[in-house]
């Protein structure tokens, strides 16, 4: 079974902090929380471990996965951010529950890329323990929410969620109650904005470029 740790929401334990990017960097998968549900994480450079997160989700080649990333600096290493307006879009609207699509530049490995549009997902989330597994790993975490196919929203119990998936990944991090809805997609591969799916994070902003 994988390892269960109650971190708190707003005081990390730096030990257990620790510990599960420990996990990561040894090739372990993990379920974490998010500013907007729970997700399922693994090291940027592991192909073994996102090939488990597929199998976990039942996912196909074309799924796009996201880069969960500190800030806007960290963001601009694996995406091309070009245009002015974007990038002051993302900074208003960053740290938040939102996913960005841009063009990924030659830092994220093929196989996170979408295969056609050479493409990434990436984000920067509003939660204290997310933002301290980023600091500890001092690189970005490959991502994907906890939810199935066929279901319209994520896990969010943690003892649903163990006793689901306690034999599937290394570790669980129980940060707390971090809601259920995912985040709002924004796909700026064009020169409009494009909202592709709504979530959490409020669509205007991005609806009047």
């Amino acid at each position: 079974m994988s390892q269960l740790f109650h971190i708190h929401p707003e005081n990390p334990q730096p030990r257990l902090i620790k510990h599960a990017v420990e996990i990561i960097q040894q090739g372990g998968v993990i379920i974490y929380p998010t500013d907007s549900a729970y997700a399922l994480g693994c090291h940027i450079g592991d192909k073994t471990a996102l090939e488990r997160i597929r199998q976990i989700r039942k996912l196909d080649k074309n799924h796009h996965f996201t880069l969960m990333c500190r800030d806007l600096s960290e963001v601009a290493t694996y995406a091309r951010v070009d245009n002015n307006r974007i990038f002051r879009l993302l900074k208003a609207n960053t740290p938040g529950a939102y996913t960005f699509i841009l063009p990924a530049t030659r830092e994220v490995p093929r196989r996170l890329q979408h295969p056609k549009r050479k493409t990434i997902g990436l984000r920067i989330p509003d939660n204290v323990v997310a933002q301290a597994l980023l600091t500890g790993l001092n690189e970005p975490l490959m991502s994907s929410t906890l939810i199935f196919k066929d279901e319209s929203l994520p896990m969010a119990d943690i003892d649903e969620v163990y006793n689901l998936l306690g034999k599937s990944v290394d570790c669980i991090v129980d940060g707390g109650a971090c809601g259920f809805e995912p985040t709002t997609v924004v796909d700026f591969t064009n020169e409009e904005p494009k909202i592709i799916r709504e979530g959490r994070g409020a669509p205007q902003p991005f609806m009047s470029f």
